[in-house]
């Protein structure tokens, strides 16, 4: 399920899950549990048409009050995890920034109307450096962070990504990173294996619709079977990045690339292409 339709020369838009804080670059119990996640990730960028020029990637872990971009030509990272081994505050991603980038994302979203700015001083998050370490280990690639919307409305996100969606035929590729599922208080529990994956299956159908039937089913997320179970209310940061990347997509199509088990929760990936 990780092949990618790379037909098209357009730079497709993904929906990656992350994993939970530096997991992949450490001891778990079980100690496989990110193991096909990471395989996953390690995999992606060999479904790609080429190497991308540069790389827009959404995090869950930056929210603001207005849609924002990294512009730091060598962004630090942020090590915004706790109580992890102190061998996982070491990690190092030096990818460098794209300040052009940044002012031409700006440029383009305040086209669309919305209100955004450029940030000099922001480094990369967890939800960054941790799955492009696996995606693209040599971090020789130009990243931009964006961020989402304090608001947490998703017809709002799906707007951001579609004043966007021009980077792709750039050979931008634009990544959201988030998770799936994200209930911490279910993690574990294998009473919410079932409940995961009944919304699994209608986020798996939402994404795979016709794009316009996609945007708004996913618009109405909440009314999903479960979907206050798998993303509480105010939490539900970790799914907006899919909505950024349905909207940048445009009429690709999207579908589901990668699917797991982890922790007693189904955790899975999208991708959308032309």
């Amino acid at each position: 399920m990780n092949n990618l339709n790379t037909s098209s020369t357009r730079m497709p838009t993904w929906f990656i899950p992350h994993g939970g804080g530096p997991c992949f670059f450490m001891d778990w119990n079980p100690i496989d549990a990110w193991d096909r996640m990471a395989d996953y990730l390690k995999t992606a960028a060999s479904t790609l048409p080429r190497q991308p020029k540069a790389i827009v990637l959404v995090s869950a872990h930056w929210l603001q009050p207005q849609v924002m971009v990294t512009s730091a030509a060598q962004p630090d990272l942020i090590y915004d995890y706790h109580g992890f081994p102190p061998h996982t505050y070491e990690l190092t991603y030096p990818a460098p920034g794209s300040p052009a980038l940044a002012a031409r994302m700006v440029s383009l979203l305040q086209a669309q109307g919305i209100p955004a700015e450029q940030d000099a001083q922001r480094g990369f998050d967890h939800g960054v450096f941790i799955p492009m370490k696996l995606l693209f280990p040599e971090a020789s690639i130009p990243v931009v962070q964006l961020s989402l919307h304090n608001a947490l409305d998703p017809v709002q996100h799906l707007h951001t990504g579609r004043a966007l969606q021009a980077l792709r035929d750039e050979d931008v590729l634009i990544i959201g990173s988030g998770m799936s599922f994200h209930n911490m208080r279910a993690y574990g529990n294998p009473q919410y294996a079932p409940i995961s994956d009944v919304f699994d299956d209608w986020l798996t159908q939402a994404v795979q619709a016709e794009p316009q039937e996609r945007d708004q089913l996913l618009a109405a997320w909440t009314q999903a079977p479960h979907a206050r179970d798998c993303h509480p209310p105010r939490a539900e940061e970790h799914l907006l990045p899919l909505m950024t990347v349905a909207g940048a997509a445009g009429n690709s199509v999207g579908r589901k690339v990668f699917s797991d088990r982890v922790m007693e929760t189904t955790l899975s990936a999208f991708a959308f292409s032309d």
